[in-house]
């Protein structure tokens, strides 16, 4: 008997057959079958974004609506970002506090109108965010519904991809910042568009109904765009400094511990008395290492012989070549300049604290 046998068989997107035409590498990710890799392999997928443009599918994340007069209030209790200042047609980084200090998912909060939003969660965490997220609306005027089978999920990004959209959707895009919506028709599919990724690059998501986006996806890669994998998303969010929830945010951070404490607005969440004020006996940084190699979440972190901490991920910049990571430290060295050391295979190879990101987008 298998593990599939016993853990039953793993999700796909309406694009698995795509993927397979085009001789991707097919792995497990949180449930899901997804694409590693396609044989260009990861660096050259990596360097396609840093220098022209790439897609990924990532139709695996969950996509939710959040309606109703009371939507605004409850997102503001739920995440701690501040929903009550985006506009319509505007987005949000944002995070979803436990009640133990610690986070339930990383998101992004997106406003359509007054009292309508959608939220784009993490994959594995979905049943857990839909069931956190039901459960605290029941005392709000607001409704939260999963929407994740009727959605499909293309990241379009790179310096390229706003020339490659407008040759194909005959819109100028000038006017659309950063963190901005836009509903328009591509490759003869409605589809809404954010000025959003998680690359570091300039970029676009790409929301449409699961049974449009083949032909979307082929449009795009057929005008030129380089189809991506999850092994190119991972380096290339690392070198601009972004977390990945499960390894460097997990239901036990506290996110005023890390680089990403902008987000904590000074307002009223479920879970604050857990999280603000809490001391911080470690921190998030960034690290880069002062020899070749590649430090490996779990890790081990020292200061001499004291160990002081661990890799939360990490990886070789296809950019720099430098062996980069991200990590948790003990507060009296989580100093950017501060030298250590990380236990690879036995050996302990000299690294630096650095601020984030790696490399600037």
């Amino acid at each position: 008997m298998s593990l599939r046998d016993i853990v039953g068989p793993m999700k796909r997107t309406p694009l698995y057959q795509a993927h397979l035409e085009l001789d991707a590498r097919m792995v497990g990710f949180s449930g899901w079958e997804m694409p590693l890799q396609y044989p260009t392999g990861i660096n050259e997928e990596h360097l396609a974004v840093r220098q022209g443009v790439g897609v990924f599918d990532v139709s695996h994340m969950g996509e939710l609506s959040i309606t109703g007069p009371g939507a605004v209030e409850f997102l503001r209790f739920a995440a701690l970002n501040d929903a009550g200042r985006l506009r319509p047609a505007r987005a949000q980084y944002s995070m979803l506090p436990n009640d133990r200090g610690g986070l339930v998912d990383d998101v992004y909060i997106y406003r359509l109108g007054e009292g309508d939003f959608f939220m784009v969660c993490n994959a594995g965490g979905r049943d857990e965010v839909v069931r956190h997220l039901v459960r605290l609306a029941t005392e709000y005027d607001c409704e939260v519904v999963d929407r994740s089978e009727e959605w499909a999920l293309l990241a379009l990004q790179g310096p390229g991809s706003a020339v490659l959209l407008e040759r194909q959707a005959s819109t100028d895009l000038t006017d659309l910042r950063k963190n901005g919506l836009r509903d328009l028709e591509l490759f003869g599919r409605p589809v809404r568009l954010a000025r959003t990724g998680y690359t570091g690059e300039d970029g676009f998501e790409i929301f449409m109904q699961a049974s449009d986006v083949e032909a979307v996806w082929r449009g795009i890669t057929g005008a030129g765009a380089t189809p991506c994998g999850l092994g190119a998303r991972d380096t290339l969010r690392l070198e601009a400094g972004y977390a990945l929830f499960g390894s460097d945010l997990t239901a036990q951070t506290n996110p005023l511990c890390t680089p990403f404490k902008w987000v904590v607005k000074d307002k009223d969440f479920y879970g604050r008395e857990r999280i603000w004020g809490a001391a911080c006996a470690r921190k998030l940084v960034g690290l880069k290492l002062n020899q070749r190699g590649v430090a490996r979440h779990g890790y081990r972190l020292y200061q001499g012989q004291q160990e002081i901490g661990e890799i939360s991920s990490g990886t070789i910049s296809p950019v720099t070549r430098e062996g980069i990571a991200m990590g948790w430290l003990e507060r009296q060295f989580a100093t950017p300049g501060q030298a250590i050391s990380v236990e690879i295979r036995g050996q302990k190879v000299p690294a630096t604290v650095v601020e984030l990101p790696f490399i600037e987008g």
